[in-house]
C-alpha cells in the first residue's frame, strides 16, 4: 500500500524557487512514497538522522543538511503530511513541533 504525502505541490513549489534542491525532494518523496512507516523505528532504517519532535513530528536533512523538511505521520494511517519545507536558515526561525 502507497503512503498518501500531502502535498507533493509544496515540494515542487520549493525545487521552481531552489532548483539545486529538486533531485534530492523527488528521491526524498519517492523514498516515502514507497515504504509504510508502522513507527519511527521504520523511518530510522532508511533515514538515520532524522529527528523526532512531539505530535509525530519528524525532520528530515535533505542535500547535505542544506535544506530541511517537517512532517506530521499519521502511522495508523499511512498519510505524511508535508508541514514545512525550507532552508537550514529558515528551519531555524520556526517551531518545528508546533506547525
Amino acid at each position: 500500500m502507497l503512503v498518501r504525502i500531502i502535498s507533493r505541490k509544496t515540494l515542487r513549489e520549493f525545487w521552481e524557487m531552489h532548483p539545486d534542491a529538486q533531485q534530492s525532494l523527488q528521491a526524498w518523496y519517492f523514498d516515502v512514497k514507497h515504504f509504510r512507516w508502522k513507527s519511527p523505528s521504520d523511518i530510522k532504517v532508511m533515514y538515520r538522522n532524522a529527528s523526532f519532535l512531539a505530535g509525530n513530528r519528524v525532520v528530515f536533512n535533505i542535500k547535505g543538511n542544506k535544506y530541511r523538511i517537517v512532517v506530521a505521520v499519521q502511522y495508523d494511517f499511512g498519510i505524511v503530511y508535508i508541514r514545512f519545507v525550507g532552508t537550514h536558515k529558515d528551519y531555524d526561525k520556526i517551531d518545528a513541533a508546533a506547525i
